[in-house]
């Protein structure tokens, strides 16, 4: 029995590529954005979340022609591979690299955190090791990079924020009192006791320039995480 073969469709150009050869091995990366807040007399810098990244795919594809004749009467394996480019130039309808779907066999390749089966070829490199006596090149491999695409409805679809139980977190500047943060948070300053007791503090007098402190969300009122300087 064959085994069933990766396949690159896309409708932007209502083409569909089967790979001569599946990948051995393929890697996942997804990360996220963050950003490094210094505050002056602090051990390491406070973290604030920007934006999450794109999760990517990664794969090395193989071709090779010598399969299909002798070495000086066989076809130029950059026939096989320049359809792979076509994926990282603009298309002329979007102005954009056209958005591909990835299949293997029958089965729809989906990225490994999310079920986004559509992506865009972020790069490609290529190597080649044979080549014909007339210098023509034979076989080659391809490392491949294919970039998870999706639209901000999707976005905002598949990410439902809940943040009524997430706190912010402060840090007390120069000069500043608890009452001043309640002010600033609550738009109440008599309501510094929620911000004491929240972070153990028995005398808000002593508080260090440069603390960082949690801010609990009022009864009845919800925030979202948040790492800045008060």
């Amino acid at each position: 029995m064959n085994p069933e073969k990766l396949t690159i469709k896309s409708k932007d150009l209502g083409k569909e590529l089967q790979v001569l050869f599946n990948p051995e091995r393929y890697t996942l990366n997804k990360g996220v954005q963050i950003a490094e807040i210094a505050i002056p007399g602090l051990d390491s810098p406070v973290l604030q979340f920007v934006r999450g990244q794109n999760e990517k795919i990664t794969m090395e594809l193989f071709f090779d022609t010598t399969q299909f004749g002798l070495l000086d009467d066989v076809k130029d394996v950059r026939v096989e591979t320049r359809k792979l480019y076509d994926l990282v130039k603009i298309n002329q309808r979007t102005h954009a690299p056209p958005r591909c779907e990835l299949f293997w066999g029958d089965q729809l390749f989906s990225f490994g955190s999310t079920l986004s089966p559509q992506c865009v070829v972020e790069s490609i490199s290529e190597e080649f090791n044979l080549f014909s006596p007339k210098g023509i090149p034979l076989r080659a491999k391809l490392n491949v990079t294919f970039r998870e695409y999706k639209t901000v409805e999707q976005q905002l679809k598949e990410t439902l924020k809940h943040s009524s139980d997430r706190r912010k977190v402060r840090v007390l500047g120069r000069g500043m009192t608890l009452s001043h943060l309640a002010w600033k948070e609550y738009d109440d300053p008599g309501e510094w006791r929620l911000i004491a007791e929240e972070n153990n503090v028995d005398n808000p007098r002593l508080i260090a320039p440069g603390t960082k402190l949690a801010v609990p969300t009022q009864p009845g009122s919800t925030s979202s995480t948040d790492l800045t300087s008060a």
